[in-house]
Order: structure tokens, then sequence, then C-alpha cells
């Protein structure tokens, strides 16, 4: 992974706990990404601040390293206030930000893991923008997740976390069934670990039916201890990405397996 993504996000709330809090969130998705949180009027109430936004989106396209800076908002007012510090920027300055259009949360997530994954200022507003299609999906993922292995059903079950199942070429790609032990299962700290794997290798990875490198698909997933992932993965990394993902999952994601 990228040590010093090139993009960076500015979270505007009408609260600045608000915004502060999403930054939080956000920067356990993606370690190396520079966030900054605007949030709240000067004198720290409810609103937001045209100085503030246009501070902290000047200040990222400063910094050495950073060549594109995606601004989140929350309320109209707040995508209002936006728009005005980026008309304001220089041309030059303003073709390097974007303001993205998706849920502020769910976003910032996306948009982190994606800014994480070495994507530009556009790129991270389209995975804002895909967000949105998180919300509802959950009853039909799972289905998508269930179909996906019990089409696996040709394969030996069971297993334990980091040991393979199966592998083997399909005619459409290679696929891996392993056994989740993270005692939370794939929450968003281990969802965003594995999609920013995925998402450095040169494959097409699905996890369950699902876009691997997706973390808001991952978490819709919904899998706790004790769940299949069935991986596929087609691509001329194909073969590295799912030793990735197994490593992965042998380190319980970075977290320590409890069996």
């Amino acid at each position: 992974m990228s040590a010093a993504p090139a993009t960076a996000l500015v979270i505007v709330s009408h609260s600045a706990r608000l915004a502060e809090g999403v930054v939080e969130v956000a920067a356990q998705m993606a370690p190396d990404v520079l966030l900054r949180a605007a949030g709240g009027t000067d004198d720290g109430g409810i609103g937001t601040s045209f100085d503030a936004v246009e501070t902290a989106v000047t200040e990222l396209l400063g910094t050495d390293g950073v060549d594109g800076v995606t601004v989140l908002t929350d309320l109209g007012s707040a995508t209002m206030t936006a728009e005005s510090v980026i008309e304001a920027l220089e041309d030059d300055a303003a073709a390097r930000v974007s303001l993205a259009d998706g849920p502020l949360v769910e976003g910032a997530v996306a948009g982190a893991v994606a800014a994480q994954g070495g994507a530009d200022h556009a790129a991270v507003a389209g995975a804002v923008a895909e967000a949105a299609g998180s919300f509802g999906a959950r009853d039909v993922v799972g289905t998508t997740a269930d179909a996906a292995v019990a089409g696996a059903g040709e394969a030996p079950g069971g297993g334990r976390a980091g040991t393979a199942d199966e592998a083997g070429g399909s005619g459409e790609g290679l696929r891996r069934t392993f056994t989740l032990t993270n005692e939370v299962g794939l929450h968003a700290r281990p969802a965003a670990l594995l999609a920013r794997l995925v998402a450095g290798y040169d494959a097409t990875v699905t996890v369950n039916g699902v876009d691997g490198a997706s973390v808001l698909s991952l978490m819709g997933l919904g899998l706790e201890k004790g769940d299949e992932m069935l991986v596929t993965a087609s691509g001329p990394q194909a073969a590295e990405a799912l030793e990735g993902v197994a490593g992965a999952v042998a380190d319980g994601f970075g977290e320590q397996p409890t069996t």
C-alpha cells in the first residue's frame, strides 16, 4: 500500500464534533490518508464556516505529496459553502478539488479507503457516491452471499481461518473458501484492511459475491466469527490476490485470533 496517498479529504459538517468524529472513524480505515474536519461556525455554533473550509482545503492543497482534495458535506448549506470555497479558488487549484455527493459517514469511509489505495480526487468522489448504494442492500447482499457460498457446495466445507479449502480454476478465475476466526467478524477495520489489500492487486476479487475492494460491501455482508468467505479472483494477479487474502485471514486481519 502507498505510504503517502495523493488524495486528501475534507469533512464539512454543521457540527464540529460530527466532522471530527467522521474524521476519526475514517482515519481508522485509512491511516495514511490526510483528513481534515471543517465543522461548525467560527464561534463554535451549529453551521458552516467558509473560512474553516477554505483553510482546510488550501492547507491540504499546499501539502507536499497531495495532488488533490475531495470534500464531503452533510446538509445542503454545507454543500453550498463548499461550492463557494471551490469557486473562489484559482482555476488550477479548483481543478484539483472534487465535491463528493454521498452519505457523510459511509462516504468518508469508502472515500478514505479509495484514497488509501491510490485513487485520485475524482475517483475518491466516485467512491463516495457509490457508498449510497450500500443502503438497503443488506438483504440482497445476504442472499447473494448465501448463494455464493452455496455455489461452492462441491468444495469441502469447514477449515480454519487462513487455510484454503478449495483452490483452482473454474474457467472464470480462481476461488478459495476461508472461515473467519475474528471474534467480532468482518467489522469495519478488517473490512477496510481487506478492501485495501484487494485493491492493491491487478485482479478482480469478490467475497461472497460482492466487490472485494468495496469496504461498505464487505461490511454489508455482516460476516461473523465462524462464517465462510468464498473469495474469487480473476486477472493477471489472481493467484497473488488469493494468497494475500489467505495471509490476511490467517493473521486475523491484524487482530489476535481467539481460537
